[in-house]
């Protein structure tokens, strides 16, 4: 009886879902995909097509596919469990899994800061002018602006969307333009690993499979109170579309960049150089859309890195699950300024800062995949919603994937 009860409540609860209602169930993914669409996702998708042409698309598509697979993962956990993600691990794990997966967290977005504030400049004053520096400075104290409202995970995920949007339509406009060899991208989507490109490889991996970003995914969750009944709509209109627009858009950067460089002959080895290429071809309209993706994207993850940090390592030491936490605040504090200082003190060579911080996320990523498929397998937490073989199957060869980059990141740095 109270089984069928619970099947006709369900039932009701679909019917009763309006456009409003499944719009109102974005958001989530959407602050994940915005966390890993940062400024070393697009310099090291402009180097993979400035130096390799269309050929390393796939590692995009790939990354893409797996990134979807851990952030449902961790949507279903954030759904089951009655607590936060990590104080769950804390409890059914130990607590020095908890501790440690929060401090790796917070590790990630040390390194992740890096790349937010070296771009953040690099894009306002492609489009304002002035020096990168000082433009740096600015854009960290407006996300610390930001973050100071107390509702900041709701306003966070607002603004987030709305960049978002803004810049799916810069980066689609810029392919248009460009006009890229469509048929040479999709014999890109086969997978093949040119010479010198390992480094490359291993740093979009690090950038578009986030592990780290799929695990704060439980925290919207939990924000939002979403339930079992909302599983399947959430995967539909936020898990899959969140996840999918930053890889299209990646992949977008990489086909504008093989697309522009092979018709003006010139060479780009960043953003910034990429822009004032693009104007031959396109105009100053051009060059001006993709610095706003930049922008964009360097604002977008500046906000949900420094969240993201700031409440798991939070949740890690025991003082709350929640953005607006006061040791949360604090925490998000000491990334915005690790990034600004780091920055400032290494300004001879910001693009290679930024593709060797992201390379060394992958170093921290296989502990967090290696609990989220733990933690997803765990009847007693999860019930109905407990991995299946396929969730399994794909979860081991994402983690295959990101343990190999690691080790392959060691020999490099070693040789």
């Amino acid at each position: 009886m109270a089984t069928q009860q619970g099947h006709q409540a369900e039932d009701a609860t679909k019917k009763q879902r309006t456009f409003l209602g499944y719009l109102a169930l974005m958001g989530p993914a959407f602050v994940v995909g915005a966390w890993q669409f940062g400024p070393g996702n697009l310099t090291t998708a402009v180097q993979a097509g400035s130096r390799f042409d269309y050929t390393l698309v796939w590692v995009i598509a790939v990354s893409t596919i797996l990134m979807i697979f851990f952030t449902d993962m961790s949507v279903r956990l954030g759904i089951a469990t009655p607590t936060s993600l990590i104080t769950s691990i804390k409890e059914h794990l130990g607590r020095p899994f908890g501790v440690l997966a929060g401090f790796g967290v917070f590790g990630i977005t040390l390194m992740f800061s890096v790349g937010n504030a070296v771009g953040s400049g690099l894009g306002l004053s492609l489009v304002f002018g002035g020096s990168p520096v000082l433009w740096t400075v600015v854009c960290t104290a407006a996300v610390a602006l930001v973050l100071a409202f107390r509702n900041v995970y709701g306003i966070v995920e607002k603004a987030l969307l709305v960049i978002v949007a803004l810049m799916a339509v810069a980066f689609v406009a810029s392919a248009v333009v460009a006009q890229p060899d469509w048929y040479r991208a999709l014999e890109g989507a086969i997978p093949s690993l040119p010479a010198g490109s390992e480094i490359l490889v291993v740093a979009l991996v690090g950038t578009n499979f986030s592990i780290n970003a799929a695990f704060y995914a439980s925290y919207g969750i939990k924000e939002h109170k979403r339930t079992r009944t909302d599983y399947r709509d959430i995967t539909l209109v936020d898990t899959i579309p969140g996840i999918v627009a930053p890889g299209i858009m990646t992949a977008l950067v990489i086909l504008v960049s093989a697309s522009v460089l092979g018709q003006t002959g010139g060479e780009a080895t960043s953003i910034g150089a990429l822009a004032s290429i693009f104007e031959p071809l396109a105009g100053p309209g051009g060059s001006m859309l993709f610095a706003l993706g930049l922008s964009g994207a360097a604002f977008s993850s500046m906000i949900a890195n420094a969240t993201a940090g700031g409440t798991m390592l939070s949740d890690a030491m025991g003082r709350g699950a929640k953005a607006g936490s006061p040791a949360a605040r604090i925490v998000t504090g000491v990334i915005l300024s690790f990034g600004l200082i780091i920055t400032l003190s290494f300004q001879s060579s910001p693009v290679g800062l930024i593709v060797i911080a992201q390379s060394l996320t992958v170093l921290i990523a296989p502990l967090l995949g290696v609990l989220l498929i733990i933690m997803s397998n765990k009847t007693a937490v999860m019930g109905e919603l407990r991995n299946k073989w396929w969730h399994n199957l794909f979860a081991v060869v994402g983690l295959v994937t990101i343990v190999a980059s690691s080790v392959r990141l060691i020999t490099l740095l070693l040789g």
